[in-house]
């Protein structure tokens, strides 16, 4: 048992050795980023929430070393990148973890109060479907997608009011 342990830590650990920034930009390439960026601009203009998208090769040494999941690795990003110090507490980090193929939603309290754990874990599904297929803009975009509507639907902006954009609109890649 020790054994097949020892040899999974290893695999893990050469998978996320392996895959480096330039594995990132061949996923998700210059042009993309920028239509992600124009994506989360166009879609912040009609609610009060700040959508961030994340996107790493890999994890960190120290996480691998800890045995660490995506899941933590996403919550990490989702305080270094500041998503939980909005205004209205309804900021959402969309996060891609490419060497093991994780998908992880991190959400503000403002906007998790409305949307129970299974609707987060089926919009991961519906991404990952995309992501097994190579198509991480379609997944990134549906993915966005629902997160702006429910957005729209819980905090939207009123009348005549304007975004006021709390955060970078540009994905991160690393």
């Amino acid at each position: 048992m020790a054994k097949i342990n020892l040899l999974r830590f290893v695999g893990r650990m050469a998978r996320h050795v392996w895959l480096d920034a330039s594995d990132t930009q061949r996923a998700i390439p210059p042009a993309m980023v920028q239509r992600l960026m124009q994506r989360v601009a166009a879609s912040e203009n009609r609610h009060s929430g700040e959508i961030r998208i994340c996107v790493e090769a890999g994890l960190p040494m120290s996480y691998l070393w800890r045995n660490a999941t995506a899941r933590q690795r996403a919550v990490t990003m989702f305080g270094k990148l500041r998503v939980w110090d909005t205004e209205h507490n309804n900021g959402v980090l969309i996060y891609l973890l490419l060497a093991e193929r994780a998908i992880e939603i991190v959400a503000d309290r403002g906007i998790d109060r409305h949307v129970s754990a299974p609707e987060w874990q089926a919009m991961t599904q519906r991404m990952a479907a995309a992501f097994r297929e190579g198509r991480f803009e379609e997944g990134l975009t549906q993915a966005l997608e629902e997160v702006s509507a429910l957005m729209v639907q819980h905090f939207p902006l009123a009348e005549g009011e304007s975004d006021s954009n709390e955060l970078p609109d540009m994905p991160v890649l690393e």
